[in-house]
């Protein structure tokens, strides 16, 4: 059946991208596997045209579901339906209806299985992960491009009035594609990164180890940082924040235990050492030792570790370094500073040497 054939609508739904839920793509399923079955009537393709025309979501349902039905025409659910029309055109119409309803079940389970399949599918489409030291660049719908660092996720929700990407963690760069019709909103850790055309950063340390800090970078453009809605206690400024170009926004919970307030530091770094991620390296200059391993280890799954003693002292690190291989980094900094590297338990351990 094409979409024409389903009697489908061409009229245009107000609001976001729609998102077919597993219920309701069953649902689709079923209405397909019923218009292809030998008791297609009249009144059934209105009963159809009802059903979807109940939501968006309905119609994005059964033609997602179409596209899985034409995509499955020699496996078993289409093959059930072949076989059985073939074996009832011998038989009498009590016989047939019951063969049709054994065939159009057993099509059915498998076509749905493969339509819920599908659907998470769909649902992954929009999210963009990356794994520890790796890095991916994706260019979105609109154009934008986006590029993730290592540990990061992402997920894309555009619709017709706003462009919003969810970060849950780690840090991503943005190049955004003007849409003065459709601002770009980037939600990350209780605030919003609002754009229109620009390039920014964010990044969000969340950290066992560490304070959880987010930190918002902007290259070009102009971009608002204001409180999300429903941020509850996350990383949020009080009043929306403006940044030009050049400008760092960090914000920190309070290291008081104490407190939930959020420190808010505005500066203006580097930027080429900012955002010397983009190109596997991490720029320091005068940086603290912890700091550096820090930074060092979301790059590796073979973590850097440094003894009370060496942590005790007051190391610093300036340069430019490639990620990625904390081994030699590791090597590097024993030579620097005279100290030795120990394997323990599949980690690598700085200590002064005895």
């Amino acid at each position: 059946m094409s979409r024409f054939e389903s009697g489908a609508d061409d009229r245009q739904f107000p609001g976001d991208r729609v998102k077919v839920t597993p219920e309701i793509a069953a649902e689709a399923a079923a209405w397909i596997a019923s218009l292809h079955g030998p008791d297609r009537s009249p009144e059934m393709e209105d009963d159809f045209r009802a059903w979807q025309r109940q939501s968006p979501v309905h119609r994005e349902a059964f033609e997602k579901m179409t596209d899985v039905w034409q995509a499955i025409p020699g496996t078993q659910a289409a093959k059930a339906f072949v076989q059985a029309a073939e074996r009832e055109k011998q038989k009498a119409r009590r016989a047939r209806s019951a063969a049709w309803r054994w065939a159009g079940a057993a099509a059915l389970g498998v076509f749905i299985t493969a339509g819920v399949f599908t659907i998470q599918q769909w649902r992954d489409r929009d999210l963009y992960t990356t794994s520890v030291g790796e890095q991916r660049s994706v260019v979105l719908d609109d154009g934008t491009r986006m590029l993730l660092n290592t540990a990061t996720q992402a997920r894309v929700e555009f619709g017709s009035k706003q462009r919003t990407v969810k970060v849950t963690a780690g840090e991503a760069l943005f190049e955004v594609a003007k849409d003065a019709s459709r601002p770009f909103v980037v939600r990350v850790a209780g605030s919003e990164v609002v754009a229109v055309g620009t390039m920014f950063s964010v990044r969000f340390t969340d950290s066992p180890t560490h304070q959880d800090a987010l930190t918002v970078t902007l290259v070009e453009g102009q971009v608002n940082v204001r409180p999300a809605d429903g941020g509850g206690d996350g990383l949020r400024p009080l009043q929306a924040v403006a940044l030009k170009p050049g400008d760092r926004l960090t914000l920190r919970h309070d290291a008081s235990p104490a407190s939930s307030d959020v420190a808010f530091k505005v500066d203006r770094p580097n930027i080429e050492r900012a955002m010397a991620w983009q190109r596997r390296e991490a720029a320091f200059d005068g940086a603290s030792l912890p700091d550096v391993i820090a930074e060092f280890n979301r790059y590796s799954r073979t973590q850097i570790v440094l003894s009370e003693e060496v942590r005790k002292e007051n190391y610093v690190v300036s340069g430019i370094y490639r990620t990625g291989d904390n081994a030699a980094f590791a090597n590097s900094l024993s030579m620097l500073y005279g100290l030795k590297v120990r394997e323990i338990d599949g980690r690598l351990e700085l200590e002064k040497i005895r």
